[in-house]
Formats: C-alpha cells, sequence, structure tokens
C-alpha cells in the first residue's frame, strides 16, 4: 500500500535506482521542487544546497491571525502590502464569544486591507485554503500563509505554512530564512477504487511517515502515473492533509487536468506544465499503490492513529482499548477516562457525530459523493447527526443549482456556511463522551472543543467525506463508502464567482495611506519587551514528558480564538489544559524580573547568583520563564503558542527536538532560545546561562549554564541548532517587533507597560 525508500533515488520516466555518487546527486536541480525555489531565491551563491533566502509571490491570513501580523508590521512601518495579501474570515466566524470582539476584528481587517492595499473576504463566503486555490494560487509560484495547512501544492504553488512574524517579514520586503530543505518523492502508481477518496490516501500516507519523521520538514513532491488518476479537488484533498506529516511543503507535478482547473476558474493563464527535468534525484522516496488503499480512519487523538475500516470493525474491541489506554496516557490522571468501548453495539461501532467540513472535505467533489450516496436515504433519529459545510459560496452556489445539497438536506443532514470551526473546536462541538467522524484536518485531543481538565472529553476521528456518509445511511454505523452501492458520478464543477465580485474589497496596488484603522476594544498592542543581558536566569516553571506537545497543548483553540488579538488576555489561557499552574507560576517570574529591573531582588536569585558566581549588577541580568518539553511544536502554525509564554516573561524553551521548523521559529521571532538539551528538569529549577549575549553574536551554538535546584549547583551544556544572523540579532533584540521598530524601546509610546525582561 505504501513503501518507503530511505535513501538517495533517482527517478526517470516511471522508473526509480539507486542514486550513485555526486554525479546522480547533482541532478536534485532537475526537481520540480528546485525550480520554483531557485526562482524566488534573492540570495544566489555557488552552494546550491545551502542558505535561501525567499520572497513569496503572495500571502495568506485568516482572523485569528492577521491582526497580530499586520500589528508587528506596524511597528515596523510598513506603508503598504508589496505583495498581493489576502485576509479571509474563516475562522472567528460565528462571532459567538466575549461580545463584538470577532467582529471588530473583521471591521479591523478590512480597515487593514483599504489602508494598505490588501484582499479582504468577508465571513462565510469561503474558508483560507479554498478562496487561495480557486483565485490565488498559479504554476511555479510560492505562497506563505499563516495557517499550517497552508497547501496549494496540487495546482503548482509551493506553499509554507508559517507563524505570523513570518508574514511580517514578507510585509516588510524581509525575507524567509531556510537551509534548502530535502525533497522526497511521492510516487504515487495505479488508480483508486470506488469508495476510496482523498483522506484515506492522506491518512495511510500520515500513517506510515510521521512516526519515523520520513518527511520531517522536507519537501514532499508527488510525481507517478498514480497522479494522472485523480482529479483535481482529489489532489487538493491528499495535498492539504501533508501538514500531519510535518513536512515543510509540497508540490505536484501539473497536466491538462490542472489547466482545465484554472480555466473552470477563469485563471488560464496561470497554467504552465511542471514536471522533473528528465533524471532527478531525490533524498528518499514515498511509493504510493493507490489501488491498494482501502477506506480508513484515524482514531483519537493523532492523524498518524489509522486503520483501515475494516481492519476497526474486525477487531474493534482490542484496536479500541489500546486507544484508549493510549489517549488516557495522553490526557493524565485528571481527566475524565475514555470509554471508546462503549460506542459498540450490535451492529458494529456507533458513532454520535458526522462532519464535511473546512479546506480538506469540504470541496465540491467530497460534498457531490457524499450527497450520491446518501441519496434517498435518512440519517434516522436516534442521535446520530450530521453537518456539511461547503467551503465557499461558490461551491455551496453550484451544489444548490444541481441539486446535491437537496440530497443531503432530504437525507438530514444539516448544510452550513463555510466555516473552519469544526477543525479547531468553535463549531458542532460534541457532547460529552461522544464519538464524532471528521473529513476535516485535525483530531487531536481537545481540538474539537471538549475540555477535559473541566471533566469533558469527546473523541474525533477523521475519515473520508464518502465514508462518512456510508455511516450516515446506516444512522451512524461505521461503514466503509467500498461496502455500499451509489453512482460515483461527479457532475462538472462551475465557477460562479459572481459573490466573490459583489463582496470580496481587492485594493492590491491601491492603498488608502489615508485611511485609518480601526481597533476594537479588544484589540491591543504587544507589551513591552527587552533586549537579552549578558547574563540570563531561566526558572522552570513546567515540564512536559509527554513524547508529542502540540500547539494545541501550548495554547488551546476553540473558545481562545476570540482573543487572539489580546495578546494579554490570551496568554491567560496558556497551557490550560496541559498544565493549569502554568500561568501563575510565569506570572511570578514574570514580576521577579520587574523587582530585579528595580534593584529589588529575592533572596531565591541572590542565592542564585551567589552559587554562580554571577556579579550583582541587575541592569547585566535577563530573568525569564522557560518549560521544558521533549517535543514541543506539532500541528498549527499559530504564533501564539509561542507569543503567550513571551509576553507572560517566557525566555526560552528547552526540549529534545522541535517537532517542527515552525513553531522554532515562532520562539525566535518572539526572541526566545530555542534551547536543547537531554537532561532531566524539574519545576522550579533554576538555570544560569553567563555570557550569553557575547556567545549569541559570536555565532555560538552550545553555552555553559549552572542548573540550581535547592543548594546544588551543576554544571551543564544546554546547545541550539544552527542559527541566521538575522535569528541571533531578533533574539539579541527580544523579539522580531523590537528588530525591525528602528527606534529605542523607551520611546515606544504604542507598547503597554508590561514588563519582559
Amino acid at each position: 500500500m505504501v513503501k518507503l525508500i530511505d535513501k538517495g533515488i533517482i527517478y526517470s520516466d516511471g522508473e526509480i535506482r539507486d542514486a550513485i555518487g555526486e554525479s546522480d546527486k547533482a541532478l536534485f536541480e532537475n526537481t520540480i521542487t528546485y525550480g520554483i525555489l531557485d526562482a524566488h531565491n534573492i540570495k544566489k551563491s555557488d552552494e546550491k544546497r545551502g542558505q535561501l533566502k525567499l520572497k513569496f509571490d503572495m500571502l495568506a491570513s485568516h482572523d485569528i491571525t492577521y491582526v497580530g501580523i499586520i500589528q508587528t508590521a506596524k511597528a515596523g512601518g510598513i506603508k503598504e502590502f508589496p505583495v498581493p495579501y489576502v485576509l479571509t474570515n474563516c475562522h472567528n466566524s460565528l462571532c459567538a464569544v466575549g461580545g463584538t470582539i470577532n467582529e471588530d476584528d473583521h471591521v479591523f481587517g478590512l480597515s487593514a486591507a483599504k489602508k494598505y492595499g490588501g484582499i479582504f473576504v468577508p465571513a462565510h463566503l469561503a474558508v483560507i485554503h479554498t478562496y487561495m486555490r480557486e483565485n490565488m494560487a498559479r504554476c511555479g509560484a510560492m505562497i506563505l500563509g499563516s495557517d499550517s495547512h497552508t497547501r496549494y501544492g496540487a495546482l503548482g504553488t509551493l506553499a509554507v505554512g508559517e507563524g505570523g512574524p513570518e508574514l511580517a517579514k514578507q510585509l516588510l520586503n524581509k525575507t524567509y530564512d531556510i537551509e534548502y530543505p530535502k525533497v522526497v518523492a511521492i510516487v504515487l502508481e495505479g488508480k483508486p477504487r470506488r469508495g476510496v477518496g482523498p483522506q484515506d490516501v492522506a491518512l495511510a500516507i500520515i500513517k506510515v511517515v510521521y512516526d519515523n519523521k520520513f518527511v520531517n520538514n522536507k519537501v514532499m513532491e508527488f510525481i507517478g502515473d498514480g497522479v494522472d488518476a485523480l482529479d483535481i479537488e482529489y489532489r487538493n484533498g491528499i495535498d492539504v492533509m501533508t501538514t500531519e506529516t510535518t513536512c515543510l511543503a509540497s508540490v505536484w507535478k501539473t497536466d491538462k487536468k490542472v489547466e482545465e482547473y484554472f480555466e473552470t476558474h477563469g485563471n488560464k493563464d496561470r497554467y504552465k506544465e511542471l514536471k522533473p527535468k528528465g533524471a532527478a534525484y531525490y533524498d528518499g522516496a514515498v511509493i504510493v499503490r493507490l489501488d491498494k488503499i482501502a477506506p480508513m480512519i484515524a482514531l483519537p487523538f493523532h492523524p498518524k492513529n489509522a486503520y483501515t475500516i475494516k481492519e476497526l470493525n474486525e477487531n474493534a474491541r482490542d484496536i479500541l482499548a489500546y486507544t484508549e489506554s493510549q489517549g488516557n496516557k495522553l490526557l493524565g490522571a485528571k481527566c475524565p477516562k475514555l470509554n471508546l468501548r462503549g460506542k459498540i453495539v450490535k451492529e458494529g461501532i456507533k458513532a454520535d457525530q458526522g462532519i464535511i467540513a473546512g479546506c480538506a472535505g469540504g470541496t465540491y467533489d467530497n460534498i457531490f459523493a457524499a450527497a450520491n450516496i446518501l441519496n434517498g436515504k435518512a440519517i434516522g433519529s436516534d442521535g446520530f447527526s450530521l453537518s456539511v459545510y461547503p467551503s465557499s459560496q461558490p461551491i455551496y452556489l453550484d451544489l444548490m443549482r444541481k441539486g446535491a445539497l437537496e440530497k443531503l438536506i432530504s437525507a438530514g443532514g444539516v448544510i452550513k456556511t463555510a466555516f473552519c470551526g469544526p477543525c479547531f473546536g468553535a463549531g458542532d462541538v460534541p457532547n460529552n463522551n461522544a464519538f464524532s467522524i471528521r473529513h476535516t484536518t485535525r483530531n487531536f485531543e481537545s481540538r474539537e472543543g471538549s475540555k477535559p481538565s473541566d471533566g469533558q472529553i469527546s473523541s474525533v476521528a477523521l475519515m473520508d467525506a464518502r465514508s462518512i456518509a456510508a455511516t450516515a445511511a446506516r444512522n451512524g454505523i461505521l461503514t466503509a463508502a467500498t461496502d455500499v452501492e451509489y453512482d460515483d458520478g461527479v457532475e462538472k464543477f462551475v465557477f460562479d464567482d459572481t459573490v466573490y465580485k459583489n463582496r470580496v474589497y481587492n485594493g492590491y496596488g491601491c492603498p488608502q495611506k489615508e485611511e485609518e484603522l480601526i481597533y476594537g476594544p479588544n484589540i491591543a498592542d504587544w507589551p513591552k519587551i527587552y533586549p537579552l543581558n549578558d547574563t540570563l536566569i531561566l526558572k522552570v516553571v513546567s515540564v512536559i514528558n509527554d513524547s508529542v506537545t502540540t500547539t494545541d497543548e501550548l495554547i488551546p483553540s476553540g473558545e481562545t480564538s476570540s482573543y487572539r488579538s489580546n495578546p494579554m488576555k490570551l496568554a491567560e489561557f496558556t497551557l490550560s489544559r496541559k498544565d493549569p499552574e502554568y500561568v501563575g507560576r510565569a506570572k511570578a517570574v514574570l514580576s521577579d524580573a520587574a523587582a530585579i529591573r528595580s534593584g529589588a531582588v529575592k533572596d531565591e536569585y541572590e542565592k542564585v547568583f551567589d552559587l554562580c558566581g554571577i556579579n550583582h549588577d541587575f541592569k547585566n541580568v535577563s530573568l525569564g520563564s522557560v518549560i521544558f518539553a521533549k517535543k514541543p511544536g506539532d500541528g498549527s502554525a499559530r504564533e501564539q503558542a509561542a507569543s503567550c509564554q513571551r509576553v507572560l516573561g517566557g525566555a526560552a524553551n528547552i526540549a529534545n527536538s522541535y517537532a517542527t521548523k515552525r513553531y522554532r521559529s515562532n520562539l525566535i521571532n518572539w526572541g526566545m532560545l530555542p534551547l536543547l538539551s537531554d537532561e532531566e528538569y524539574e519545576t522550579g529549577d533554576v538555570l544560569a546561562l553567563i555570557g550569553i549575549r557575547d556567545a549569541m553574536k559570536n555565532g555560538e551554538t552550545a553555552f555553559a549554564a549552572k542548573l540550581v535546584r535547592g543548594n546544588v549547583v551543576r554544571d551543564i551544556v544546554l546547545k541550539t541548532d544552527a542559527l541566521t544572523n538575522d535569528e541571533r540579532e531578533i533574539i539579541l533584540k527580544g523579539c522580531l517587533i523590537n528588530y525591525y521598530a528602528g527606534v529605542s524601546i523607551a520611546k515606544r509610546a504604542c507598547f503597554c507597560n508590561t514588563l519582559l525582561v
């Protein structure tokens, strides 16, 4: 079904052979990836697999992230958006929490689009990635988005999801700096069976490549004859899920079907053929036999926890018992226990809810197929519910005109507008102990809206829209779409962009600089952040020994989204579902930091200074909190996973490794050291890094430190991976905002009075 080749290979005309010697490795220039990266790299050098400085063609953000990005760019002196920047409103669309604050953000976004020359897509018109596919993607382009599922590779666009500060850099005409990434060939062979959808293929790949980091921070390049067998929305559905492999980006070869997609959407001139140029070198390969893929289900609490639906149904008690044990270990002793085996009934496994939504599930083809399966059927009245969210109004409109929505509604489904809420816990939140099957992007614990720390827990499994519809047709009894008869024909999509022409504000290239930004009462500037001093004292305020820590655990999704325009309010939620005492501990260190600046030092730190031999020159000492997590940062690109720590006084993370490049980038852009260590830490430990400022200036990556535990002090070494000159300077200045500000912090009246040392 899925086979890995963990060595360099040469791909040529459908044939794979081992790479031999440097001459074969030089053929990396024949990949699609190289051509796109080289065209966007403004720093040319003889070392073609060295450092890249990339400029993107377009940017995209949604209403959880764009306020902070624009505020950051404003502090850096932005006058107008230098490239097309799309601001969509698909995350805080419901305006259900915090009074007016969500709609206030939308008003701010429109005012920014007018002032700086942006593109503003009002709420409910389209989810971010569907709009970008329909209107912005083009072959050979690069798009940077402040959402982790920024993936338009099936349309020949190499897209990257990153934290907001990286977009602020692009807005300020700076570059995205990375080492040339490794590129893995994803070789598709054969053709999927009827009833097997894009989510099934995606989950089959994720299952095989996630734990072994096979594509971690690499580019996945989809090639092979199997690509030709897939329609474009099918490709899009696989492509958007590559984020869950932790790859950096993805790109596909293009063909006549891609050209037809662009023509359908009125953009035929954006097509060009992309394919490897003859024999091409790849750093590894994933061989996917599409005809061997079966309908899949990813059980809680990660897309990697995938089984075939057939395997699960045949071994339900054993697999669900194992899933319960793993889930209970992840949730911890204080949380309610999972009871997935309680979903086993005489007929099979009973789901409580089905959702088809967002950039992964809400495509035209997925919903049309679901409608065909449910045509003339009924989901029943015994608790199971089905909600369907077309991912854009043009998709909604055409499904309505073709009668597909009528079939779904008649069966008992509920049709809703374009909204990402079911993906992160702000829409269709299940009841306590519910089992929800969803064609969305993620199924992390708590992501669907439950609060284990409050005794509320529900479980989400990922499935393809086809099997969700087949399950709905049996009133919630888990069923693979290959086990039901249905018409698998999909009528050709007709794109009508009238709704966009009538509602989307497109001001690119026409900034109205006299316009004022409109601030609602919840929109707040970033608090004052101070530069790094000669000595850094770190107090450990949380220790997380889970194998992986997701960004959802660092800063929960769901209702917290409404506060993402108010740094200090949002920070109150930091680690709230993983370590509820973190915020109090971090605030105590923040207060101690202010005391050190004033010279009123607590005895605790006097003792640390004495034990470590630190000069009591408090002007040269920074104090901050630090968390230890074995492998933090899997999941969302949201910068708030780092910035919330920073505004609470966080000065570093310590990890065995970082799950994603984007989380490490977020730490750096917020002035936090991304430290590496294999030591074991305890809450309350204090670390002293003496001479850290000079070490950082000199480009060192290993730092002598002292670890103080009680009255015992011992020497350790903390490390970082290599940092660029710009990254070191950002950390020295305290954060990206300071780096770009060009004026002293004391003169920056726009900042609040909160002190970070």
